[in-house]
Parts: structure tokens; C-alpha cells; sequence
């Protein structure tokens, strides 16, 4: 219970910031700026990895949660409860930002700027650059530790200050779903739930093409235990083996 209200906290958190970073600047006639809303997002991940990252794993993404179950590192029962609390916070958080701010349309929904097609494709690379990050600093299936949250965050960050303008830079399918609904803006919704969760598959696909071992000796059981031992014996016999070839 304790990992489910973590990852519903967590990402009230993201999409009361980030989105509201968005309101908040259109509201303001732009004080917040475009580079503003981008570091928002990003700093707000980054914070809640530290806040909740060695208690759920700061998932905060149902497309990262998915990730982490195609990639061994998370068990298939367990994702749902994470995927509803995600959604949980996502539209608690919206909720709470029409509440506060009745007069705007979208409430940071995110829309193309241009074709559906490129910001699905948009949407598909930028998660999988995500995931593939997540998947190299993380530990099992936790995002935690001083590394994990500045790599993320900033990938995150950086993804939104060039992608942002043209898809939204989603990533995130819970973060999409609770704005598009609660507005009621709905008609490309559909890129920003089957994007990023394509995208995290493509993501662990390219983790194995370069951790391999790694990647598939992670699993973690129904009663939540990972084998993160399992990943250090072999990164142990790999510096043997190095050293013994030296």
C-alpha cells in the first residue's frame, strides 16, 4: 500500500507542477516561459525520485512501469496497482488545477503542433530515450540514489525544451490521460497512450542489445523481491574476468 500511494503521490506531484507550469504561463501571458515549463517537469521528477525512489521506485509513468515488466525488472501483478495509482495522482492533480484556474481551456493538455504522425513518432523516440536512460541508472526496478535523479531529470528536461514545442514531449501516458480528460480535449489523446508505451518497448529493446546480461538476469517476484545480487555477480565476474585477462 505504502509503494501505491508513493507512485500516486509522485505523480500528483509531476502533473500538478508540470502542467501547472504550463496554466500557470499561459494565465501569466508567458512569466513562466517555455524553458521554465521544460525545467519544471524535469525538476519536479528529479524531486520526487529523491522524495519516494527507495519506497516505490518513482515509477511516476505508466509507460516506465510497463518498461520496467518488459524488462524483467517488475513483476506483470504488480503493474496495475502502479499504472491506477499513477492515474490516481494524474487526475487528482488535474482536478485540483481546474479547481484553481476554471478559466483555462486545456489545463496543459498536450496537442500536436503538427501532423499526428510526427508527434507520434516524436512521442515513440523521445520515451525510449527516457527508458533506455532509466533502465542504465536505475537499480531493479527503482529510480533512486543521487545519479538516477539528475540523469533522469535532465533527460527529461532536455527532451521537453526541444521536443516540447512540436508534441507537448508527453512521455507519460498518465500525465497526458488526466488534463485531456478533465478539459475535455480528447482527439489526440490516442498518440500520447500508444506512443510512449511503444517507445519504453523500443527503449528496453535497445537496453539488451547493450546490457544484455543485465537486463535479463533482473526479475522481481510477486512478493516485490528483485535480484539486484544477481546484476552484481555478474558485473563482478566481468571485472574478473578483466583483470584475470590483464
Amino acid at each position: 500500500m505504502k509503494k501505491l500511494m508513493a507512485e500516486l503521490i509522485g505523480t500528483f506531484a509531476l502533473v500538478f507542477a508540470g502542467t501547472g507550469a504550463i496554466v500557470i504561463n499561459e494565465t501569466s501571458g508567458g512569466a513562466v516561459t517555455h524553458v521554465g515549463v521544460a525545467f519544471t517537469f524535469g525538476l519536479v521528477v528529479l524531486a520526487m525520485i529523491y522524495s519516494v525512489g527507495d519506497i516505490s521506485g518513482a515509477h511516476l509513468n505508466p509507460a516506465v512501469t510497463l518498461g520496467f515488466v518488459a524488462a524483467r525488472r517488475f513483476p506483470l501483478g504488480s503493474a496495475m496497482g502502479y499504472i491506477a495509482s499513477q492515474c490516481v495522482g494524474a487526475f487528482s492533480a488535474s482536478g485540483v488545477l481546474r479547481l484553481l484556474f476554471p478559466q483555462n481551456a486545456t489545463l496543459g493538455t498536450t496537442v500536436p503542433a503538427g501532423s499526428a504522425i510526427q508527434s507520434f513518432v516524436l512521442e515513440l523516440i523521445l520515451t525510449a530515450i527516457l527508458m533506455f536512460t532509466i533502465l542504465g541508472v536505475s537499480t531493479g526496478a527503482a529510480e533512486k540514489g543521487i545519479t538516477a535523479g539528475i540523469v533522469v531529470g535532465a533527460v527529461i528536461s532536455l527532451e521537453a525544451m526541444f521536443a516540447g514545442p512540436i508534441c507537448g514531449a508527453s512521455m507519460n501516458p498518465a500525465r497526458s490521460l488526466a488534463p485531456a480528460v478533465v478539459s475535455g480535449h480528447t482527439s489526440s489523446l490516442w498518440i500520447y497512450i500508444i506512443a510512449p508505451i511503444v517507445g519504453a518497448l523500443v527503449g528496453v529493446t535497445g537496453c539488451r542489445a547493450v546490457r544484455e546480461e543485465e537486463v535479463r538476469l533482473f526479475w522481481t517476484s510477486d512478493q516485490g523481491r528483485d535480484s539486484t545480487a544477481s546484476l552484481q555477480r555478474v558485473r563482478s565476474d566481468k571485472r574478473a574476468k578483466s583483470s584475470a585477462s590483464t
